[in-house]
């Protein structure tokens, strides 16, 4: 590691003088240039942080010690453990962090690899030995770690189980050490992978314009796992998928009175991860909470979404706060999450467009299916009020484009059955009506008290 930290000031003093004598009259100039350049102090600063410890490791037994960051090094790591059987392994994240003003690069890799004493070339073949950026992608010399900015690093030692023979005890002392120097033009932004890069890379590239494998990954519909806390118990223990559908922010998206629900960064499940209604009362139409009255912004799906307080249709309030979708998410995606402004359509019951801020929101049939809703569907248009404040998604652009007659909206559920799904807007025909998405993959209308998918939609970038 390389540390400098300096501090240089320069003066730059030009001054000039000239002399023109003419027969009859001398004219005299004094020409000044000053000039005062200050370099400010800069730091550099890289080192680690943040040993996380999967809980599945092999514990620690006596002569044995955790990865600990070295007291009077913070940027030394060692540990020792003891692998007894096939299968056991040790593995931690540990984070680099660039704590200074200077960016950083990996100049050379260093690694010594020594068994029972011996320096060798190769891992055994009874062990897995790997270090890693988190996301699984290799570790290189010139990728470059921004001032500010934090990389995190997976380290797995393994005891392999597809093995021919046990061998004898033995002593296996592994040693890797990047060497951080100042970044020059050389320097290059590791590539990002959306299925397994950190929530903050992937922001990180988009906010920079580095989106080409964001982009590809959009196309050819990647998903990634989540684990949501379906049980609210601070344990994620059921697994969904997102996949991106959209990134770009065209011009129309800065129109006043535009809904941003798809422009800039928009993630939304590919699953449908539970059913519920989306107002919880049947009865009088006309009463906001009964029906469609009141729109997206008074109904209790909203409130779910978004773990608020639904207050309307009853005389006693319905607290999300602590439950609600959006408590499901896992911190470090729900940090993420930005406010949207949310134009939704209205019923019978309502006379102009509605206006949310929200985290949590459903599609419509605009931004799925463009300019036409398909399956002889396309009268349902004259009832969709929002559809001139929308646009339609990249992902689903794409993938009409490629095949006009796709059922890409078709979700499943996560026990993998094909269910309906709910859209946000009412339709404006029917008083106790919503759009949504059948089975077949096309929009439809259904009563807001029936029971249908929840596959919701959020943003993690403008």
């Amino acid at each position: 590691m390389r540390k400098n930290n300096k501090q240089v000031t320069t003066y730059f003093i030009l001054l000039s003088l000239l002399l023109i004598a003419v027969v009859y009259a001398i004219l005299q100039a004094n020409l000044q240039i000053n000039g005062t350049a200050k370099i400010k102090a800069n730091t550099w600063d890289i080192h680690f942080n943040n040993i996380q410890v999967n809980e599945n490791s092999v514990s620690i037994g006596t002569g044995d010690s955790p990865a600990t960051i070295d007291p009077n090094n913070n940027c030394k790591v060692d540990f020792e453990v003891t692998l007894g059987v096939p299968g056991d392994f040790y593995e931690f994240t540990i984070d680099v962090v660039n704590a200074g003003t200077i960016d950083g690069m990996i100049g050379t890799i260093n690694k010594t690899l020594i068994v029972n004493n011996e320096p060798v070339e190769s891992i055994p073949d009874y062990l897995d030995y790997i270090v890693t950026y988190s996301d699984g992608i290799e570790i290189l010399e010139n990728h470059k770690i921004e001032a500010g900015t934090t990389e995190t690093y997976l380290v797995r030692l393994e005891f392999k189980t597809d093995i021919e023979e046990l061998p004898e005890t033995s002593t296996i002392s592994t040693s890797l050490e990047p060497q951080y120097i100042q970044a020059d033009s050389s320097s290059i932004i590791r590539p990002i992978s959306f299925e397994n890069s950190s929530w903050n890379r992937i922001i990180d590239a988009y906010n920079s314009g580095d989106i080409s494998s964001l982009q590809t990954a959009m196309e050819s519909g990647t998903t990634r796992e989540v684990q949501l806390d379906m049980d609210y118990d601070g344990i994620p223990e059921t697994i969904a998928h997102v996949r991106i559908a959209n990134l770009s922010k065209p011009s129309e998206c800065s129109t006043e009175g535009f809904s941003q629900t798809a422009c800039g960064f928009v993630i939304e499940f590919a699953d449908i991860i539970t059913t519920r209604r989306i107002n919880p009362y049947s009865g009088d139409a006309s009463r906001i909470g009964y029906g469609n009255k009141g729109g997206w912004e008074h109904s209790d799906m909203r409130a779910y979404l978004n773990s608020t307080k639904y207050l309307e249709g009853t005389t006693e309030e319905i607290d999300y706060t602590t439950i609600g979708f959006y408590n499901m998410l896992p911190n470090d995606l729900k940090t993420k999450v930005i406010d949207t402004t949310v134009i939704s359509g209205y019923g019978p019951n309502d006379f102009t467009n509605i206006t949310t801020e929200d985290k949590i929101y459903f599609f419509d049939p605009k931004e799925i299916f463009g300019t036409s809703y398909t399956n002889g569907n396309n009268y349902l248009k004259e009832y969709d009020t929002a559809k001139n404040q929308e646009r339609q998604l990249d992902y689903y652009i794409i993938q009409y484009t490629i095949n006009p007659s796709t059922r890409i909206a078709i979700k499943k559920s996560l026990d993998n059955t094909i269910l309906k799904w709910w859209l946000r807007s009412p339709s404006y025909d029917f008083d106790y009506c919503f759009f949504y998405i059948q089975e077949s993959g096309y929009v439809s209308r259904y009563q807001s008290a029936n029971t249908l998918g929840v596959s919701p939609a959020f943003r993690i970038a403008e």
